[in-house]
């Protein structure tokens, strides 16, 4: 009976044994600053946001300079004069908020270059992240930069640099 009870213990810690999970960590934040061409990127979306949006906001300040004419004017106005000011000036915020979605919307400029620069950094780092843990025989890896629930881990189970490794960027 002893035999059999501490077979049967036996078995269980092989089968937990063998069942056990191994867990990574990568930090995706340290990953991309270590990563030039996304530096490059970044800087080139920066450059077309600032650009864009100073059309938006030149745009925002013809507007207010119509509306204060309007304003100024208004006394002297008949009411079809008033009524095309009117007009006018609601086309020309029709026409801001179209450039706004333009550039800045869900499927604007914007998003469409963002896509087009990082995208390709993504699937490449997350290509060598699949490999990796291929390799290593990881179940579970979690990016400690966008896991808030992560409260500590060990530096241990970081693999961040063979990442950067894998890509070519090593340290």
């Amino acid at each position: 009976m002893k035999r059999i009870v501490l077979l049967c213990a036996l078995f269980v810690g092989i089968i937990t044994c063998s069942y056990a999970q191994k867990f990574a960590l990568i930090d995706m934040e340290y990953i991309l600053k270590n990563i030039s061409s996304y530096e490059t990127a970044q800087e080139q979306l920066e450059v077309m946001s600032k650009k864009w949006q100073g059309e938006v906001e030149k745009a925002q300040q013809e507007v207010k300079n119509m509306y204060k004419s309007y304003q100024s004017d208004l006394v002297f106005l008949s009411a079809e004069q008033k009524t095309q000011r009117e007009n006018a000036i609601v086309e020309k915020e029709r026409g801001i908020q179209e450039l706004n979605k333009k550039y800045f919307g869900a499927e604007g400029e914007l998003f469409k270059k963002r896509e087009a620069l990082v995208k390709p950094i993504q699937d490449e780092i997350y290509n060598a992240v699949k490999e990796i843990s291929e390799q290593k025989g990881y179940q579970l890896i979690l990016d400690r930069a966008s896991a808030e629930s992560v409260i500590f881990a060990s530096p241990r189970i970081d693999i961040s640099n063979d990442v950067l490794a894998k890509l070519g960027y090593s340290k």
